[in-house]
């Protein structure tokens, strides 16, 4: 066996900072040694911001479907032949998208990422046939127990009426308009809701080029509404969803957690690998491993603007289910009443030092964890904070914060099949 040789990311590259003139903040990461960037237009419009199911990730996708100068079809000819690219995204709270491209090509594609973000047309048509397929992706993954599972156990943590919880019916997907979207879209895709993260090799020119293309850009006078949603979450702890016909049951257990702003979280972060957070997790060993019950089985805790929260998931056979949730509580248990051993600890500690090198491989990579904190107004501190935690966490800690919060009493039990 070769020799285990501990590492941690070292110094983190620092992101540099411009304002344009009309106070768009750019962050800039300056990696790598091709010449190619990346570019990302993110706002706060994502799921958390929507007033009606699937409004903003629909205004999202509808993003490249038409704008005032160019079709769907030509932009996406000009984006191919200069050989840049995008991924369209909306999470809980933020959306937007981001284009890679070599970066002679700037100037062009800066011209477009305006065209794209601040002149879309919405066209009817379009959006007909966008909803169309989206409303058969749902109607496949109704079918499905995991989607089932997981959509029920966000309404339970969330609330029904929160946009974080609301879960989309049929209707839904008939009931958009290019005038809704356009009206969100005014309210939340403004200059004054924009950030601009640039990574990898930047051109010399970047700020000067933002600056002509948005740096004189200003919204019509709207201003971002208070969504006024507040979460509520269910009262009823445990829901079965019956699915005939399944041929698995789909376990999902959590509940709302911290997130990357409380102190404990990074402890968390460690208390979640040694539960399922990697593959040779007390969850996979006692339900894989040693029952065969699943196939797989992991947990996740994630953070959000609002609140964090943590998931465990899993699918098994029906009749394997009762005794599948019984050893997940047991093992919850363990962890709050027996200290992890050290080489256990030790074995995680050195996976999570790992996985953060990961983090911070190419200037892509970091760009991505950049994000990851300043959305919460935190910077590369909090990297050093999560390392310095891993290296020095100690068993009674997991034990304590296993017990403050994987309380039973608050969990939610969602199962599907």
């Amino acid at each position: 066996m070769p020799p285990i040789i501990p590492v941690e990311p070292g110094r983190i590259p620092e992101a540099g900072f411009a304002l344009l003139s009309n106070r768009i903040p750019v962050y800039m990461i300056e990696a790598g040694t091709e010449d190619i960037m990346r570019i990302d237009f993110t706002f706060m419009a994502g799921q958390a911001a929507e007033y009606l199911p699937l409004l903003a990730s629909t205004t999202n996708m509808m993003l490249t479907e038409g704008s005032l100068h160019y079709s769907s079809s030509r932009l996406n000819k000009i984006l191919d032949f200069h050989g840049a690219f995008y991924n369209l995204y909306t999470e809980k709270d933020r959306a937007g998208i981001v284009i890679f491209f070599m970066n002679k090509h700037i100037e062009k594609i800066l011209e477009l990422a305006r065209e794209i973000i601040f002149d879309p047309l919405f066209p009817a048509a379009e959006l007909k046939t966008l909803m169309k397929k989206r409303l058969r992706w749902y109607l496949v993954n109704r079918d499905k127990v995991s989607s089932l599972a997981i959509d029920q156990l966000f309404e339970s943590i969330f609330g029904k009426d929160h946009p974080c919880g609301r879960q989309a019916v049929q209707d839904d997907f008939l009931n958009l308009s290019p005038a809704l979207l356009s009206d969100f879209h005014s309210q939340y895709y403004t200059p004054e809701n924009l950030a601009i993260i640039v990574s990898g090799k930047i051109h010399r020119n970047t700020v000067d080029l933002l600056n002509k293309f948005f740096g004189e850009l200003h919204s019509a006078g709207r201003s971002i509404k208070e969504s006024g949603n507040v979460i509520k979450s269910e009262e009823r702890k445990q829901v079965h969803i019956n699915k005939k016909g399944a041929v698995q049951t789909a376990i999902r257990i959590g509940s709302l957690s911290i997130n990357k702003l409380h102190p404990d979280y990074p402890g968390m972060k460690v208390l979640n690998v040694v539960l399922g957070g990697y593959f040779n997790s007390r969850l996979m060993k006692n339900i894989r491993e040693e029952k065969g019950l699943t196939y797989g089985i992991h947990s996740v805790i994630n953070s959000l603007i609002i609140s964090g929260f943590k998931v465990i998931s899993t699918e098994v056979s029906k009749k394997s289910t009762q005794k599948a949730i019984d050893e997940i509580y047991k093992e919850i248990q363990l962890l709050q009443e027996v200290p992890v051993e050290k080489e256990e600890l030790g074995i995680v500690k050195n996976y999570m030092l790992g996985e953060i090198v990961r983090m911070f491989d190419g200037p892509f990579a970091i760009a991505e964890s950049f994000r990851s904190v300043w959305e919460f107004g935190l910077d590369n501190k909090y990297y050093y904070r999560l390392v310095e935690k891993i290296k020095t966490i100690e068993p009674d800690e997991i034990t304590a914060l296993a017990k403050t919060y994987y309380k039973s009493d608050d969990l939610y039990q969602i199962t599907a099949g």
